[in-house]
């Protein structure tokens, strides 16, 4: 019987606010202007800033030809193993510049450095966007120890939401399974609140960006 008086009570107070409605006490809320300062530099400025401060590295490249020497250069510097490469579009560009890679599916737990494409570069977080569209799918962005993107200037925007809203334009009905956010190596502090690279994913993270478009000072 409490029970039910308990619920009554309720009840008449969801119906007497239903009856007796007031005012919302904040009417005018703008939802549409960023809580963000505008952008002051460029946006390859803006993201390789905040791409170095979450110990992400970055390489700026006038066109595909630089961005293999580039490549190249790394890989005798660094002293780096033969990449693993499953996306097709990658593959054709290392071919042209003779870097050899690696793309048999049976060695794949074996890879130590991977490449591949992107979805977007958004500046203002220095975060890259990744999607199950992209060639191999998820595994590439989480499994090689250290994660190699290739990006172009066409992909820069400001915010998340401009990637967000460019990503439902591309796709429309064939929206990806997974869209994934990577904002620098993978990290964790959760023992000891000891800073570890690598803890769920690539322990170095390196974006290229290309240029395919006039600068916005032109």
């Amino acid at each position: 019987m409490e029970e039910s008086t308990s619920k009554e009570k309720v009840l008449k107070k969801i119906r007497d606010a239903l009856i007796e409605k007031t005012d919302p006490p904040y009417p005018i809320i703008d939802m549409e202007t960023s809580v963000y300062a505008p952008l002051t530099e460029p946006l390859d400025v803006t993201f390789a800033e905040e791409l170095v401060k979450v110990s992400g590295k970055f390489g700026y490249c006038e066109s595909e030809d630089e961005f293999l020497s580039f490549l190249q250069s790394y890989i005798l510097e660094k002293d780096w193993p033969v990449m693993y490469c499953y996306d097709e579009q990658i593959q054709q560009l290392l071919k042209q510049g003779g870097i050899p890679f690696e793309s048999d599916p049976e060695k794949f737990t074996d890879m130590k450095l991977g490449i591949t494409r992107c979805e977007y570069l958004i500046a203002r977080l220095g975060t890259v966007m990744v999607s199950s569209h992209i060639s191999p799918g998820r595994r590439m962005t989480v499994f090689p120890e250290t994660h190699l993107i290739i990006a172009y200037t066409s992909q820069l925007v400001p915010d998340l939401k401009d990637a967000l809203k460019n990503v439902r334009k591309k796709y429309e009905d064939n929206f990806p399974s997974l869209i994934s956010l990577i904002t620098g190596p993978s990290r964790t502090a959760d023992i000891e609140k000891t800073l570890v690279l690598g803890a769920h994913g690539p322990k170095e993270l390196y974006v290229f960006l290309i240029e395919d478009k006039p600068p916005e000072n032109e």
